[in-house]
């Protein structure tokens, strides 16, 4: 299991609907998250991820999307 990193987490403490999201989706949901957000290489990259799965998680989306997977499980 990957750790929340304090970026993604402030992120999304920030919006009520992706922190309920968030609450709602199962260890292996937010795991996926978190490492998707944090397998960009670059800084940029890393931000925009943040961005989109803030917005994706507030919109009821409860895993990322055209993504692989996990590649640590």
């Amino acid at each position: 299991m990957h750790k929340m990193p304090p970026d993604l987490r402030k992120a999304i403490n920030s919006s009520r609907q992706a922190r309920a999201i968030w609450d709602d989706i199962t260890p292996l949901a937010r795991n996926e998250w978190i490492c998707w957000v944090t397998s960009g290489k670059k800084a940029e990259t890393r931000d925009i991820r943040i961005k989109k799965a803030l917005s994706k998680l507030s919109g009821g989306m409860r895993r990322p999307c055209c993504w692989a997977g996990c590649p640590h499980r």
